[in-house]
């Protein structure tokens, strides 16, 4: 089964297909596997999930934090961009862990963010980037990140099977992220993945509700972990989230576009 790509998806995976083949040129996969060993040993994944799952349990909110320069909707959202000093701000105020883009041509990213943004705090990080191929799963591991993300609106059953295989065997977490029913059916018959993001932004139209969530976490079993992503702007957000039992979030364009990106977390869930 394969849920019907929106439009802005299919052009930034046709763009990913490209990239990967151009990486490969330059870096083998095999290369890659020593590079993912020597970072299991040297920089050991970090424990995403446990992460989220201690600070829900200890009753605050388990708050992915964002690095992001850019995006295609919104062009860029940062004009001063430190990955190094935004890390160090979102762990001072309280971040359970960062999200940071590696995607290029539409986000402005770099994985050398994700690198120095991980190395400037002891919070574990995940590499937000269209997961498209084995290739990128691998490359993520040897740089250094603790987790991953699966969209699974780009993905078929047997590649997200095979994707959260991987990710696990090499240590890593892996958020699957949906945005309608089709898609979590998918995610939950395809992974084994405890971290559930629901996205709160209709791909196809663009239209943002916070009303996504509460209407796929009826299908959500106890034993995954939901993480809401996109919409979260104001303490009512939060506080909305929080008395349905959502306590994990990722939240990246509000803390981008605020002077001090920790500060403006610590404003929203303190």
């Amino acid at each position: 089964m394969q849920v019907e790509i929106p439009t802005i998806l299919r052009k930034i995976v046709a763009r990913k297909f490209e990239e990967i083949e151009a990486r490969k040129g330059q870096t083998s996969y095999a290369n890659l596997e020593v590079a993912a060993s020597v970072a299991n040993v040297h920089n050991a994944p970090r424990g995403f999930a446990q992460a989220l799952r201690n600070k829900v349990a200890a009753g605050k909110a388990g708050v992915i934090a964002e690095i992001k320069k850019a995006s295609p909707s919104k062009g860029v959202l940062r004009e001063s961009f430190s990955p190094a000093q935004i890390a160090r701000s979102y762990e001072q105020h309280g971040a359970a862990c960062l999200s940071v883009l590696t995607d290029q041509d539409f986000f402005m990213g770099h994985e050398d963010y994700l690198v120095e943004a991980r190395n400037a705090c002891k919070l574990p990080v995940i590499r937000k980037d269209f997961m498209v191929d084995e290739y990128q799963i691998m490359e993520a591991r040897a740089i250094g990140a603790d987790c991953i993300l699966l969209i699974a609106a780009c993905l078929d059953g047997a590649q997200l099977k095979a994707f959260d295989a991987l990710a696990r065997e090499l240590g890593m977490d892996v958020l699957v992220e949906v945005h309608n029913k089709a898609e979590l059916d998918l995610a939950l018959e395809h992974t084994q993945t405890e971290l559930l993001g629901i996205n709160n932004r209709d791909l196809h139209t663009f239209d943002l509700s916070l009303d996504h969530t509460f209407e796929l976490m009826k299908g959500v079993p106890d034993d995954r972990l939901i993480v809401t992503e996109s919409g979260i702007h104001t303490r009512d957000d939060v506080a909305l989230m929080r008395k349905n039992e959502i306590h994990a979030f990722l939240v990246g364009e509000a803390f981008m576009k605020a002077q001090n990106p920790g500060e403006k977390l610590a404003e929203l869930f303190e």
